[in-house]
């Protein structure tokens, strides 16, 4: 008999619809169950997945509340709070912690054996908030982190050295956000170093690899003032985490998890690479950092601890 697997999705805004859209579209696992406080919302849009089925693998989708999440191996939560005229990062901060205290003392309540994907930003942050405030163990609460800042970095090396983004292997760590951290000097195509090394015809050119950097870093800020928002790709990106987690996949990715020493970081979630399995992350693996890359992820360290202690919680 094949094990019935349940994920739930808290938020059907933009990025949880994309998140449902592409778990639906891969056939991750049997059912989809969208929570909203807009109830008619989730209604829809479980509606709409549902009338996909005939090009799609065999998934329910439905909407549904936290009871209905008693026997899910896997939450994503993508709610949050909009940003109000006049309001600060840190105002918004702690609105969003609050609505996850909410949030988390339902999943403990109804669904205290699932891992629990935090996708909502500042997405290191919530994290670190989420971990202190569930009862489940540290490990099983992992934020998306750097995943797509990584997806991202990839894409565009892919594009300037004319190769499958596939076959590149390069991080970005620490926050997401703007003080992440590009690792250059552990950067690989198919096993060749990029720095000082010519691939399809191209050096390693230090300040243009800056300039594709920046790329990286703005990405959002330019797709949000074009479209209003990101959703898909952070969408393929969750999706790629809940089958590392439900496939016990083994995968290293770039997620945010709680760092206990690792470059002499502690009590703080960021993104380092990871073994991610069934029960959440595992290992931490450490790349050689340069004394800069090094420095910028201690510097990205204090950017998210500084955060940490102006919130009210």
């Amino acid at each position: 008999m094949i094990q019935k697997r349940t994920i739930g999705i808290v938020g059907t805004g933009h990025v949880g619809v994309a998140a449902a859209y592409a778990v639906f579209l891969r056939g991750l696992c049997s059912e989809i169950v969208l929570i909203d406080k807009d109830q008619e919302r989730a209604e829809g849009e479980a509606m709409d997945l549902m009338h996909g089925q005939a090009f799609a693998k065999r998934v329910t989708v439905r909407a549904g509340g936290y009871r209905d999440l008693a026997n899910a191996q896997l939450v994503v939560i993508t709610a949050g709070v909009s940003q109000k005229a006049g309001e600060t990062r840190l105002d918004l901060l702690n609105r969003n912690a609050e609505v996850f205290q909410d949030i988390i003392g339902k999943l403990d309540r109804q669904a205290p054996k699932a891992v629990l994907i935090i996708a909502t930003n500042p997405v290191d942050v919530l994290t670190h908030v989420s971990q202190k405030l569930s009862h489940r163990p540290g490990a099983q609460v992992i934020g998306t982190g750097t995943m797509l800042d990584t997806a991202r970095f990839r894409a565009l090396l892919g594009h300037h050295y004319k190769v499958d983004p596939r076959s590149v292997h390069a991080y970005i760590v620490g926050e997401h956000g703007d003080s992440e951290v590009p690792l250059w000097h552990s950067a690989r195509i198919g096993g060749v170093p990029l720095v000082n090394q010519t691939i399809s015809g191209r050096s390693f050119d230090r300040k243009g690899m800056d300039a594709l950097f920046e790329r990286v870093r703005n990405a959002a800020y330019e797709i949000i003032s074009r479209k209003g928002y990101t959703n898909t790709a952070i969408g393929s990106a969750i999706a790629r985490l809940v089958e590392a987690v439900l496939e016990d996949q083994g995968s290293v990715l770039p997620v945010s998890r709680l760092l206990e020493g690792q470059y002499g970081i502690r009590n703080v979630c960021l993104s380092i690479p990871t073994i991610v399995g069934s029960s959440g992350v595992r290992e931490a693996l450490l790349p050689r950092l340069s004394d800069d890359e090094r420095a910028g992820l201690q510097h990205s360290a204090g950017v998210l601890k500084k955060s940490l202690r102006e919130l009210n919680l």
